[in-house]
């Protein structure tokens, strides 16, 4: 029950961010009509049990005039109705884009905010597989949401409006002890909550592990997915060095995986669906066997009968809800548990973050200086990479970091401000961007004219200055396929990736650069190449610099052991 009681809290603490959002009259405007067309539903179906009532008496009576008018009426209704669900579709699929466009934006904004995409792959807590969280998980808390939603208010208006029906056409039963007489007002709404209540009761016991079960199952679907997003990724890597058989043998465990849950939301799925037959078989006949006697004796008419029986079942129907939505219910959940999870830990990196104890600080300056105070570097663990670091570093120098380049890689990521594990102060210069090149610049699948841009517009750069770059980083054989789409990441060899990571340093021309290893799939003549142009073409530029060339010293005026 407490697990039960802080999902409830935290989804309802998301949900309301909704309903106060920038587009919150739109939403609120779609929402209010959306109750409205589902009134007018319920108003729709007790006017077809009123139908039927009068189309069964006119029949018992062998009226034709009475016929021909149900018969006006019934295309009255016909209309009213098909334009009453139309109407209602549109809202409701209008609702769940709203709500999904708004989810999705987001947690999508949240995990691509600041490095926590990156941050939290070193935290705590359930935050595998982020994309199909975003994607699918989004999708499916909106759009069932809004379907359960309705179901529940639906029911929740057949409950009101049948309970008078059903009351009416209850009349008084009388309960004879042998000593004493009982009357009953109203038996069938009291059958119909006790038939709801055992139902209930039966479905929750039989679905209960149907919860679980799906969450395991999305989790094992979203493995396999990126089982093969990661293969697609390395196709070049893995047909180098021929080891699809080893892929294969990946993908067949991650499947068998999938199958195991498979087959237990199969199992749970069966109990629900069992159960969920019999039910429904067991309520066409079972309201109309208890009203039957009542008719035989000729207390009531047949219309009545009939009404009786509908509007038994609209009610049972209404309290049955929780039995008839479990699979619903079920997945709902599991996907709004996965997103509040992935939430969760961002709002832990938050956290770690915004803590000031053992935490390394990085601040901005009034000074054209990178210096390094008292610097540690940890792990999350508490394990030390490296301590005590004090360096002041001017514009315009050349540093080489040496030692461990693994710990050189946390500097840099400490220096970019999404790796806080330490202690100590970072100062970063008062003016100048700074500039990151990691080993592989990230690709965008696109044109090659945006990959090159990235992440800037391509309007940013003109023609002229994107050729230029080319021809200085040795890359004048991509100009012509500057406007091709491709995923570029599969289609270009690692050296002219990390060329056209040259490319863009030339074109952005920034005053503090972070080299790591950022030319190493280059022959050390090429190397040494692209450091020289670096300082050519960005003359008063510092450098900090991750790298292996043996020869490259020449390069640099100091060093950072690590």
């Amino acid at each position: 029950m407490p697990e039960s009681r802080n999902f409830f809290v935290e989804f309802f603490r998301l949900t309301k961010q909704f309903w106060s959002s920038k587009r919150k009259l739109k939403i609120r405007g779609t929402t209010l009509l959306f109750a409205v067309l589902t009134l007018m539903q319920m108003v729709m179906a007790v006017l077809l049990t009123q139908w039927s009532a009068g189309l069964f008496n006119a029949l018992e009576q062998h009226s034709m005039r009475g016929l021909m008018i149900q018969v006006g009426l019934l295309a009255i209704l016909f209309v009213a109705d098909m334009m009453l669900t139309g109407a209602h579709l549109v809202t409701k699929r209008n609702l769940q884009i709203y709500w999904r466009d708004w989810l999705t934006e987001y947690v999508f904004s949240r995990w691509m905010q600041d490095g926590r995409h990156y941050l939290i792959a070193h935290l705590p807590g359930e935050h595998d597989n982020p994309d199909g969280r975003i994607a699918e998980d989004c999708r499916v808390a909106t759009e069932s949401g809004v379907v359960l939603g309705h179901s529940l208010f639906y029911s929740i208006l057949l409950l009101i409006g049948f309970t008078q029906v059903l009351w009416s056409r209850s009349g008084v039963v009388t309960l004879d002890l042998g000593f004493t007489q009982i009357p009953i007002y109203g038996h069938l709404i009291w059958i119909a909550i006790l038939y709801a209540a055992l139902a209930s009761w039966l479905g929750w016991l039989v679905g209960r592990s149907l919860t679980g079960a799906t969450d395991a199952r999305q989790s094992a679907e979203a493995n396999f997915r990126a089982g093969l997003l990661e293969a697609q990724e390395n196709s070049q890597a893995i047909a180098l060095i021929h080891a699809e058989s080893c892929e294969r043998h990946q993908f067949r465990e991650l499947f068998r995986q999938l199958r195991v849950v498979w087959d237990a939301q199969t199992a749970a799925w069966r109990n629900i669906v069992m159960f969920g037959t019999g039910y429904s078989t067991l309520s066409m006949a079972f309201p109309i066997l208890i009203s039957a006697p009542r008719y035989i004796l000729g207390k009531i008419t047949l219309g009545t009968l009939v009404q009786s029986a509908q509007a038994f079942q609209h009610m049972a129907s209404a309290l049955s809800w929780p039995a008839n939505n479990l699979g619903g219910i079920a997945e709902w959940r599991a996907s709004v548990e996965r997103i509040l999870g992935l939430l969760k830990v961002l709002d832990n990196a938050d956290e770690e973050l915004a803590k000031s104890d053992h935490r390394i600080q990085v601040k901005c300056f009034d000074r054209p200086v990178l210096a390094f105070h008292d610097l540690s570097i940890l792990k999350y663990d508490g394990r030390v990479l490296a301590q005590n670091i004090n360096m002041e570093i001017g514009k315009g120098e050349h540093v080489l970091i040496t030692g461990n380049t693994f710990t050189g890689t946390k500097l840099f990521r400490a220096i970019a401000g999404i790796r806080p594990w330490g202690s100590g102060v970072i100062e970063l210069p008062s003016q100048g961007r700074l500039f990151f090149m990691p080993p592989r610049p990230h690709l965008p699948t696109g044109t090659l004219r945006d990959a090159i841009c990235y992440p800037s517009s391509r309007r940013v750069f003109t023609q002229e200055q994107i050729e230029q770059a080319l021809r200085l980083a040795g890359l004048e054989n991509l100009i012509d396929q500057l406007d091709e789409r491709a995923h570029w990441v599969n289609i270009l060899a690692p050296a002219e990736q990390q060329r056209l990571g040259m490319v863009r340093l030339l074109l952005n021309r920034p005053q503090w650069i972070f080299l790591q290893e950022a030319f190493d799939s280059l022959d050390p003549q090429d190397e040494e190449r692209m450091l020289k142009l670096v300082c050519e073409q960005l003359p008063e530029a510092t450098l900090l610099t991750i790298s292996h060339m043996p020869d490259g010293t020449s390069f640099y005026t100091r060093r950072l052991a690590l």
